[in-house]
């Protein structure tokens, strides 16, 4: 006889608790260390429209401007990391809607990454032991057209990424039982979604646009990090009750 157990997936060998708290762990250090980056690092040091502040600005604090960089690539690499949970967590309700949900997350943290590049540059470009490789004028131009390329780059094409993930996650998680009242928090996720969604075309389609609607979006992802932390403390319903919409497919039966 064939052992079923050894041909079991490799995720199933990992309990559900453990992968929603894996998730949820993950979710909560980005939900930190992406706004200590976004708003405590570069908030603090790019004056919008001055350029030599924002340069005094770098010179002054290059070690916390890395450290920012870093932070945001902690972000990228914990974003591979709930790409791969909510995956195993919600392939149940949808297996299909699950693969693509994961490769969306995945393109977008591709994306970002590359975005995160242009940063990096501007560290080289202020840093190092003999100071900034070039002067004056060029160097200001040249830091601000990579901080606006950076800001181009993740919210005009990577969030708009994030935020169709997000809606395919949405719908999941509505679909299932997984969670308390899990319609409403499905909902709130896609309105996340959406609202990272417009954010990145207002972006592209109006000039000098700012950002808001994705900054009062993140209810829902909020909501789903403390989702997936309960469940980890709590346990998950058996497998037959996690799909609401109808029973799973059962296999065909062998002629």
């Amino acid at each position: 006889m064939t052992d079923l157990s050894a041909t079991a997936r490799p995720e199933e060998s990992i309990s559900p608790r453990a992968i929603a708290l894996i998730a949820g762990l993950s979710l909560l250090a980005m939900a930190v260390l992406a706004p200590f980056a976004l708003f405590g690092v570069l908030g603090s040091i790019v004056v919008p429209g001055d350029a030599t502040a924002t340069l005094n600005n770098l010179i002054a604090s290059e070690g916390l401007f890395r450290i920012g960089i870093a932070a945001f690539l902690i972000v990228i690499m914990l974003d591979l990391v709930v790409a791969w949970a909510l995956y195993a967590l919600l392939r149940a309700v949808h297996p299909t809607l699950a693969v693509l949900t994961a490769w969306l997350r995945l393109a977008f943290a591709a994306v970002f990454a590359s975005a995160l590049i242009s940063l990096l540059d501007v560290a080289q470009l202020v840093g190092g032991t003999g100071g900034p490789s070039v002067q004056g004028v060029q160097l200001q131009a040249t830091v601000m057209a990579s901080l606006a390329s950076f800001d181009n780059g993740w919210i005009a094409i990577a969030l708009s990424i994030f935020g169709l993930h997000l809606l395919g996650l949405g719908y999941l998680v509505a679909r299932s039982a997984m969670f308390p009242m899990s319609k409403v928090l499905g909902a709130l996720v896609v309105i996340s979604g959406l609202g990272y969604v417009i954010d990145s075309f207002g972006m592209i389609l109006v000039p000098d646009y700012a950002w808001t609607v994705g900054m009062f979006a993140f209810v829902g992802e909020a909501l789903l990090i403390l989702a997936l932390l309960w469940r980890a403390a709590r346990g998950f319903p058996s497998r037959s009750e996690l799909v609401t919409a109808g029973p799973l497919p059962q296999p065909a039966p062998v002629a």
